[in-house]
């Protein structure tokens, strides 16, 4: 930087945030929005002075931190259900789990921000901060899941806690969404893996450290036609 700054400055925790994450300047101003040099500027020049509301908004959202770290006031706890509650910003990441023959997960970028009630978000999940949606694609989860549903995930809800549900794993390098039967009584490494789709096989035995489970599926939405 041109000049030093405090690590607490908005500016420094974003530099730090891009060298840590591996980010780019350029690619963060697209994501908001703006010119390519936008976030560069903003970084090394102080220009603009501050981030925008909806600027702050979706950086935060998209690196996971509270926007307060980027220049945010300090959010007063307010009577339930009052005027002017600030939703939560949950990202949407450009990425889809199968519910078919099976997709590679090969880009997770938030390509938008869907916002929640934070009284809400906190009894779906202990960590609200971590909590993603991606979309389903295939139709082997059928009639629960269908092609094109959005799929909140919980990774704070993930393998060390494994129960009967429908969690979005990796397996070969594949993500999907599947339903999981797990004999937890009977403590044998293994489990079931379904499709609610009945076309689709069901496979049991399957060894659960031969999985990556990326988290359990919390919530669904759809678009009504």
């Amino acid at each position: 930087m041109e000049q030093s700054l405090s690590p607490d400055d908005p500016r420094a925790v974003l530099d730090r945030l891009v060298s840590d994450r591996g980010e780019d300047y350029a690619r963060l101003s697209r994501l908001i929005g703006r010119n390519p040099a936008y976030i560069q500027q903003f970084i090394k020049r102080g220009s603009p002075r501050r981030l925008s509301e909806s600027d702050r908004a979706t950086l935060a959202a998209y690196f996971r931190i509270d926007e307060v770290l980027l220049g945010g006031p300090q959010r007063a706890s307010g009577p339930a259900g009052g005027a002017g509650q600030v939703l939560v910003a949950v990202p949407h990441l450009d990425v889809g789990a199968s519910a078919g023959p099976g997709s590679v997960a090969e880009d997770e970028r938030a390509s938008a921000l869907f916002g929640f009630d934070p009284r809400w978000l906190r009894k779906v999940s202990a960590q609200p901060q971590q909590l993603a949606i991606i979309r389903v694609e295939g139709d082997s989860m059928v009639p629960t899941l269908s092609h094109g549903d959005d799929i909140m995930v919980d990774p704070s809800d993930a393998a060390e806690r494994l129960r009967d549900g429908i969690y979005v794993l990796r397996r070969d390098g594949v993500l999907m969404v599947k339903r999981i039967a797990c004999p937890v009584a009977q403590r044998t490494g293994r489990v079931s893996i379904i499709s609610d789709n009945g076309a689709y096989p069901r496979e049991d035995g399957v060894a659960v450290e031969g999985l990556t489970i990326v988290g359990r599926v919390v919530w669904a939405g759809r678009r009504i036609s």
